[in-house]
């Protein structure tokens, strides 16, 4: 399965208010695994950035004015994406940034859902964490994704750091540290830490209705998306 994490940074909030998409990043996933290919454009959005936006990502017009035109970089954009799922945190906001550039060029009568599937990880957030903050930032919080280097938004950023999310969310490991300090050990085996024999023994907690009930939907999430689960498979073979 080829998916394909993306973002844009904008000149505003509204495409209707003649906005335009300034920045475009994405990065492949294959069977959820991330193969090292991106994409990364900015573009010169033939208009103003608003102060707000600005504040957000901190792309300047100056920066911009030698930049390429959406024209120019469409066909190599539709290229790296065409017959993939898009995952998008928000994905009405850049699908709809998207479709409204497509829509200024004459010879493209298509929309990105004529390209593309999409997957928005804010619906699935939201459906995993009701009530609960569910933008980029609390997300990586919550699932212990590192994101000390995002002072602004930035496309490319945006959606590397979305793939760890995305899979965090999905139940797929992002990483596994055996560096000093953590609950492990280092390369060399010098920090193998052991156990007392006579420590006291953890309690087994049981889980209830509720809790069995969040763990099938996680379940559902991570076949969704990769397939029969690990969990469902030895369940099967126990039962």
């Amino acid at each position: 399965m080829r998916q394909i994490v993306l973002d844009t940074e904008t000149t505003g909030l509204e495409p209707k208010e003649g906005h335009r998409i300034i920045e475009i990043g994405c990065v492949e996933m294959i069977d959820r695994r991330l193969t090292g290919n991106t994409f990364h454009q900015y573009i010169n959005p033939e208009r103003k950035v608003d102060e707000g936006a600005l504040a957000v990502h901190g792309i300047s017009n100056e920066f911009l004015q030698d930049k390429p035109v959406f024209t120019q970089v469409v066909d190599d954009f539709i290229e790296f994406v065409k017959d993939s799922e898009l995952v998008i945190h928000n994905a009405p906001f850049d699908i709809g940034f998207l479709n409204h550039e497509l829509g200024l060029i004459s010879r493209i009568k298509k929309t990105m859902q004529d390209y593309c599937t999409v997957l928005d990880t804010l619906v699935m957030a939201k459906k995993l964490h009701p009530g609960q903050r569910n933008n980029l930032d609390a997300l990586c919080r919550r699932y212990g994704i590192d994101n000390t280097n995002r002072d602004l938004h930035g496309a490319l950023l945006d959606s590397e750091i979305l793939a760890d999310v995305y899979l965090a969310m999905t139940g797929g490991q992002v990483s596994l540290s055996f560096t000093e300090g953590g609950a492990g050990a280092s390369q060399d085996g010098d920090n193998i830490v052991r156990l007392s024999s006579q420590r006291n023994r953890l309690p087994v907690l049981t889980p209830n209705d509720e809790e069995l009930a969040e763990h099938e939907k996680i379940l559902d999430l991570v076949e969704k998306n990769a397939g029969e689960s690990i969990w469902r498979k030895m369940e099967n073979i126990n039962a």
